[in-house]
């Protein structure tokens, strides 16, 4: 073989020896031990990735030391993992004795129990309100003798802008309780505070081929019902189907219930939250004995108005834990609007998102390996690195705030839904119940468990799973399941 060719096959051997070890290293990188490695590698083989991406962080929790990583430097779509990010950054800037507020204003003091002039409804973002809040705020101004009020009945959601919906929410999902529109001023239907939705309960009728019974709580003229839906017979399947037609408050019910089957409930968004709770605020003061004889509508407090009444939110470290247990959305994009607020130029997503990318660095996040689109992770466009993520899991244990971010994440296994939240049914009777303590992540095609591996004594690691391009993304919490609990079972730290 002549000299030249033996120096070229000598040089794609070293070559080839040199690419296969990196090869190898980009998938596996860093391990505690062969057996960890081999288990989650294993875990990895099954039929449902095929064809997705799956991006995997683990970090020793006492050192951030990264002792395995698949893809952890790739950006993908976090889902609602992503909320790890802003509820951090709202403790951070807003603090755990955080409050927010609603206030009740009037163009002048009332004379002999009337009030001349306007009533006004004033929000500062609170997606805690409810009716009994608003019940308290009527009661207040009954006790000062109000029963009357000449002047309209005004809702100032201007705290916040006018634009409602998140930038890349799919208009299909307007509808929903996660995708509830933002305001300065809404009302939750209870103490989930899906904030800006109603409840929509379907009873089936006594008789077959009867429409059932349609309740909406709180009770509310603001929607409007078309009951399309029948009773079926005992043996039928369950098929009602709620839709809200774009744009407006109409909910069409259709579908069968079975007689005898229990109720129906769905949480549906309405259209212009304010207007809903200026409706329900309107109730709230005819219970309390005070009329109004103006009209409801949208407005702005004049200067010089007169506070009447007031009503604060629970604290910030109260509100965390159905924000990240139950996986909250509203919450999170009002939280997004409060830092523009509190710590930008205005409430609004633009501003609010700055901010929090001002905090990146506290987090121990670098831009170029996040892009923040909305607060709640429900953006297909959003996207963050696994690193990221188990790195801000691992710096959050030394910050301040920490007790309150652990303490609201959701805890594997525990059926208590305000202890156990999005995990309550994963992981029962496994290695990893009461020790996977993780925020939750879903939207089409995507999945993501993000959190903390608890030890005997501490944490033991920091992780995040987030799989991408994924044709059934319910399959996918199995395969997460499976990691956390071999991380649970794993006496390596």
């Amino acid at each position: 073989m002549p000299k030249s060719k033996k120096s070229m096959t000598a040089l794609f051997m070293v070559l080839v020896l040199c690419i296969i070890p990196l090869s190898w290293y980009s998938e596996y990188q860093a391990g505690p031990e062969d057996g960890l490695n081999a288990k989650i590698t294993n875990v990895l083989k099954h039929e449902e990735l095929k064809g997705s991406i799956t991006g995997i962080s683990i970090r020793n929790a006492t050192t951030g030391e990264i002792i395995y990583e698949k893809n952890g430097d790739t950006r993908l779509r976090p889902a609602s993992s992503m909320k790890l990010v802003t509820g951090a950054t709202a403790l951070k800037l807003l603090g755990d004795n955080y409050r927010f507020k609603t206030e009740v204003y009037a163009d002048k003091r009332a004379r002999n129990g009337v009030l001349t002039g306007n009533l006004y409804l004033k929000g500062y973002g609170d997606p805690t309100l409810t009716v009994d809040d608003l019940d308290r705020i009527s009661d207040q101004l009954k006790k000062k003798g109000i029963r009357r009020i000449k002047g309209n009945l005004i809702a100032d959601d201007t705290w916040y802008d006018d634009t409602r919906l998140s930038l890349d929410l799919p208009w299909s999902d307007e509808q929903e309780y996660y995708g509830a529109q933002i305001s300065g001023l809404t009302l939750s239907p209870d103490t989930d505070y899906d904030a800006g939705t109603v409840i929509v309960q379907v009873t089936p009728a006594a008789k077959e081929g009867k429409a059932p019974t349609i309740t909406v709580s709180p009770q509310t003229s603001y929607v409007k019902i078309y009951n399309k839906a029948e009773t079926g017979n005992t043996d039928s399947k369950k098929t009602i189907k709620i839709t809200r037609k774009h744009g407006t408050n109409q909910l069409y019910i259709t579908g069968s219930i079975p007689k005898n089957a229990s109720a129906s409930k769905s949480w549906m968004a309405v259209e212009n939250p304010s207007g809903y709770t200026l409706d329900i605020f309107k109730r709230s003061l005819a219970k309390s004995g005070i009329t109004v004889t103006g009209k409801a509508v949208n407005g702005k407090l004049k200067p010089g108005a007169i506070m009447l009444a007031a009503d604060q939110s629970p604290q910030l470290k109260e509100i965390m834990k159905p924000y990240l247990k139950l996986s909250n959305n509203t919450i999170s994009e009002v939280l997004v609007k409060e830092a523009g607020r509190v710590a930008g130029k205005e409430g609004s997503w633009e501003e609010g998102l700055a901010v929090i990318q001002d905090h990146y660095e506290y987090l121990g996040l670098k831009e170029r390996d996040i892009l923040m689109r909305d607060g709640s992770g429900v953006s297909h466009v959003s996207l963050i690195t696994p690193n990221s993520l188990s790195n801000l899991l691992y710096q959050a244990q030394s910050k301040p705030w920490y007790t309150t971010y652990y303490d609201s994440l959701p805890v594997a296994g525990i059926s208590d839904r305000t202890v156990g939240g999005t995990l309550r049914n994963r992981m029962r009777g496994t290695p990893a119940e009461g020790k996977i303590i993780a925020k939750t992540g879903s939207i089409s095609t995507v999945s993501s468990l993000s959190g903390y591996v608890k030890g005997d004594t501490g944490n033991k690691y920091t992780f995040s799973i987030i799989i991408n391009n994924a044709i059934d993304e319910d399959g996918l919490k199995d395969i997460e399941d499976e990691i956390a609990i071999i991380l649970a079972s794993d006496e390596g730290n």
